[in-house]
C-alpha cells in the first residue's frame, strides 16, 4: 500500500521565474547524487558573495519550486531544498540550507532556514538533530 502525497498549493509564477525555477530544479536533481561531503563542499562554493536571504525571499523560492516541480511538492525534500537554495542564489541571496536526522523513528529531512526558523515546513524540524549545514555568509560591515 502506497501513502497518499500531500502536495503543497501551487502560485502563479511568471515565465522568468518558472525558467530560473526549472533550471534549479534540474541543477538540485543533480547536486543531490553527489556524496555528502562533495555536496556540502560544492552548496559552500556556490554560496559565495550571496547576501542572506530574507524569509520572504526564502519563502517566494520554495513556493516556486514546488509549483514547477511534484517531486519537489511532495516528498523530495532534499532535492526541494537544494533547488530553494538554488533559487535564492539565482537572485543573489542564501539562505541556511540544513539536513537532518531523528531516530524514533528513524527519519532525515532536508530544509532551508532564515534567522534559525525553517521556512515553509510543515514537519516540526525542531526534533531533528543537523548533521550538515551550509549556512548564509555573515555581512562584513564596511569600514569608514
Amino acid at each position: 500500500m502506497t501513502m497518499p502525497v500531500a502536495l503543497e498549493p501551487s502560485v502563479r509564477v511568471g515565465r522568468r521565474r518558472r525558467v530560473a525555477a526549472l533550471a534549479a530544479v534540474g541543477l538540485a536533481w543533480l547536486l543531490q547524487r553527489l556524496r555528502p561531503r562533495r555536496l556540502r563542499a560544492v552548496l559552500g562554493l556556490v554560496r559565495r558573495g550571496a547576501r542572506p536571504a530574507t524569509e520572504a525571499q526564502a519563502l517566494s523560492a520554495r513556493r516556486t519550486v514546488v509549483t514547477v516541480s511534484v517531486r519537489c511538492a511532495g516528498q523530495g525534500c532534499l532535492q526541494r531544498s537544494i533547488a530553494t537554495a538554488l533559487l535564492c542564489r539565482f537572485g543573489g541571496s542564501w539562505p541556511d540550507w540544513c539536513t537532518g536526522v531523528r531516530t524514533e523513528p528513524f527519519r532525515a529531512h532536508a530544509w532551508v532556514e532564515v534567522a534559525g526558523r525553517p521556512v515553509g515546513e510543515r514537519d516540526e524540524v525542531s526534533v531533528y538533530h543537523k548533521t550538515m549545514t551550509v549556512r548564509a555568509a555573515a555581512r562584513r560591515r564596511r569600514a569608514r
